[in-house]
């Protein structure tokens, strides 16, 4: 198959996107959200009309919120990010918004979170991906335990999360760059997000990989004496439309969300349609030829 063919071109494809998002991440660093810095956002709606951002800077001027962002959101509503807000600050920001009850004005969302709490939600995604990350490589190396030719079966494994590092870091870094030109936070949802993209592509790498068992099985039974990238390349083939299909239904779905959903799930559906592309991407295009080139790196050892 051409893709097997010209696995270079793809190689170098990947890492201009690696390249590009660890420079991304390098120079910007990521903006986290109050999620794991501590902090407020505050997000609220006018029904009828919303008043103009300068005269609401003014209300919450008086309120000693220190440092905070105001942002306007679609065309009712506003998105203010601040400090961690007290219980008793509650009523007197609303009433900011209301000009003292003047205005009708909706709380859509309201989250207050300590820098303790932050930190303890930073170490525990970090933990839960790195968790995600091992049980896949067990799992990986004890289904493929009965294939040791070409190639062993913890090397299925390590290939694997080769593929899943590009499936991380690529979003992570296109993330980095919104948020350094858009204010893009990332926050817990975001990090559900990378444990989604991690099952998704995951998914599509396995069954690339079992079609590859299954087409070694089925050539030494048949004892025929193909070459493995014949036999990757076959495999490639023969799951291409699957993994395809599968990844465009869930991604167009995904698009919607982001256009139609609510504000507070947009930047969510937007890592998964990231994360999801560079996923069904390396499962084919990047994965399923690193077996080829280690299959020919220990031939050339030989």
């Amino acid at each position: 198959m051409l893709i097997i063919k010209y696995r270079k071109i793809f190689y170098a494809l990947s890492g201009i996107l690696i390249a590009m998002s660890a420079g991304a991440l390098l120079v910007w660093g990521l903006n986290f959200g109050i999620d794991f810095k501590g902090g407020a956002i505050i997000e609220v709606s006018y029904p009828e009309d919303r008043p103009e951002i300068g005269a609401v800077k003014e209300n919450l001027d008086k309120l000693s919120l220190g440092s905070y962002s105001l942002q306007p959101t679609g065309n009712e509503g506003f998105i203010l990010r601040s400090r961690a807000i007290k219980d008793a600050e509650r009523p007197l920001i609303q009433e900011s918004f209301s000009f003292k009850d003047s205005k009708k004005v909706e709380v859509k969302r309201f989250n207050s979170v300590g820098p303790v709490l932050g930190k303890e939600a930073a170490t525990k995604s970090l933990i839960s991906l790195f968790i995600v990350i091992f049980c896949i490589v067990i799992f990986i190396t004890f289904a493929f335990r009965k294939v040791s030719e070409p190639i062993s079966s913890w090397k299925y494994g390590f290939i694997a999360i080769v593929a899943l590092l590009h499936d991380v870091i690529v979003p992570t870094g296109v993330f980095a760059a919104l948020g350094h030109y858009y204010g893009y936070e990332i926050d817990t949802l975001f990090v559900t997000a990378l444990l989604v993209v991690l099952g998704f592509s995951i998914h599509d790498t396995i069954v690339v990989f079992d079609r590859v068992r299954e087409n070694l099985s089925l050539a030494r039974g048949h004892r025929e004496k193909k070459p493995f990238d014949k036999i990757v390349g076959d495999s490639v083939s023969q799951t291409f439309a699957r993994s395809i299909n599968t990844s465009l239904t869930t991604v167009l779905a995904l698009v919607a969300l982001y256009i139609f959903g609510a504000e507070s799930t947009r930047h969510f559906s937007l890592a998964l349609i990231v994360g999801i592309a560079a996923g069904t991407y390396s499962s084919i295009f990047f994965g399923s030829p690193l077996l080829v080139t280690f299959e020919k790196w220990q031939n050339r050892k030989k």
